[in-house]
């Protein structure tokens, strides 16, 4: 299994955001998640530079903070969909020049955007099949996020992802997982993963407190067990948003995932 460690907000990297990048390599990690945040969007050239240096991939970019701007996939206004949609295909050559899985989750945005889930659906799959159409054209892959219904209204499930990717029709994308979302939302951990089999893309381990990985009730032996058994050779992105600073939950989470399976 190749570990990214998913950095959802720029500034934890700490002044110096190149010794955070070579921290996070020292831990173990052979990739860095980013979110694309004006933070990251204004110094791509800086960090394309020291990633490389320092050897880590940068194997995903989420995608959501355009949300926090209006732009959105379900909205009744036409120019908020429209302008969902251009940002998403002005990632692409990002996504290209860092070789990079674009993650799509929380642009689908909430049942207060659109409470009707048949048009919303009708509205997601329309923008992201002409997103999915220019990423084909880019050669980039793109993942839609099952997210839990508290933030996001659509699409919550490993299943209902997968009926939206059918939908859509076009072959650039692919499905993901995230364990603290599948908690919520499924039966099992491991069904949704042998479901998806050969077809998935990503993967986001977080726990189900959002801490440290092992500190809470999630059975992550059995997430890497499903993983192995269908034969996953993506990257699973250690996603810790609380309880923890990146140097506190960056080594334990990895020593964690590695005892599980050493």
């Amino acid at each position: 299994m190749r570990y990214s460690y998913m950095v959802i907000d720029f500034a934890d990297l700490g002044g110096d955001f190149a010794a955070g990048l070579e921290f996070i390599r020292t831990c173990g990690y052979v990739g860095v998640e980013l979110n694309l945040t004006p933070a990251v969007l204004g110094q791509l050239d800086a960090i394309e530079r020291t990633a490389e240096a320092c050897g880590l991939a940068v194997p995903s970019l989420l995608t959501g903070a355009a949300y926090v701007e209006g732009l959105c996939l379900s909205a009744p206004e036409r120019g908020r969909r429209t302008s969902a949609v251009e940002r998403l295909k002005s990632y692409l050559p990002i996504a290209q020049r860092f070789d990079a899985l674009l993650v799509v989750g929380l642009l689908q945005g909430l049942r207060a955007d659109e409470p009707d889930a048949a048009v919303a659906n009708q509205r997601i799959a329309a923008g992201l099949r002409e997103v999915g159409l220019a990423a084909q054209e880019a050669g980039v892959e793109l993942v839609i996020e099952p997210i839990n219904h508290l933030q996001v209204g659509f699409n919550n499930s490993v299943a209902e992802v997968r009926a939206l990717i059918e939908r859509i029709g076009v072959p650039a994308f692919r499905p993901m997982v995230d364990t603290i979302h599948m908690n919520i939302e499924e039966k099992s951990l491991t069904q949704p993963i042998f479901d998806c089999g050969s077809a998935l893309r990503h993967v986001h381990l977080c726990e189900s407190n959002g801490g440290v990985l092992g500190s809470g009730h999630l059975d992550f032996e059995a997430v890497l067990a499903a993983l192995d058994a269908i034969g996953y050779a993506g990257f699973a992105s250690v996603k810790v948003y609380r309880q923890a600073s990146l140097r506190q939950a960056a080594p334990a989470s990895l020593a964690h995932l590695r005892g599980l399976v050493g």
